[in-house]
């Protein structure tokens, strides 16, 4: 959970003192506002947090090789959103933002703490572009995902001249 503590931490850096209207605001038509990157990175720790305790108790033992997940913050390599992940148009408050992301990052300690190791690292679930993860790397790899996001707004920020 280390990489996962330090990307919160950076993003919630990155967004404190962002009105609500900044958060709002999209650069373009076709990018994301960061109130939209924050809600995809909620969406996605709730529903991986959801995947690992299905998986731990329904799932198979994979041979699962452990993968370069450290690559996932590469923002040359695009790639889309699954539907469940994909944030809405609704206007969001910085403190709704903060409060759902504080339920999805507790939810996923949970996991991390209870769940049985061993579970962890035979069981799996495909990833869409390294294949299949033991469930163990998903923990970390939400990290990864989040410092990739953290750039996304940086680069959003700078867009919007709010840097």
């Amino acid at each position: 959970m280390q990489i996962n503590e330090k990307a919160r931490e950076e993003l919630l850096n990155e967004i404190n003192g962002l009105s609500d209207e900044n958060l709002n605001k999209k650069p373009s038509e076709e990018q994301w506002s960061v109130k939209q990157i924050v809600e995809h990175l909620f969406l996605m720790e709730g529903a991986i947090s959801e995947m690992i305790l299905d998986r731990m108790e329904n799932g198979e033992v994979v041979n699962a090789q452990i993968k370069p997940i450290e690559a996932t913050i590469n923002r040359d390599i695009k790639i889309e959103a699954p539907e469940f992940a994909k944030p809405s148009n609704d206007f969001a408050t910085l403190e709704e933002l903060k409060f759902k992301l504080n339920i999805t990052h507790q939810k996923l300690k949970k996991v991390e703490e209870t769940a049985d190791e061993k579970g962890l690292e035979v069981k799996g679930f495909p990833h869409p572009v390294f294949g299949q993860m033991n469930l163990k790397q998903w923990i970390p790899f939400i990290g990864h995902h989040e410092m990739r996001h953290i750039l996304q707004i940086k680069e959003v920020k700078e867009n919007l001249g709010l840097v």
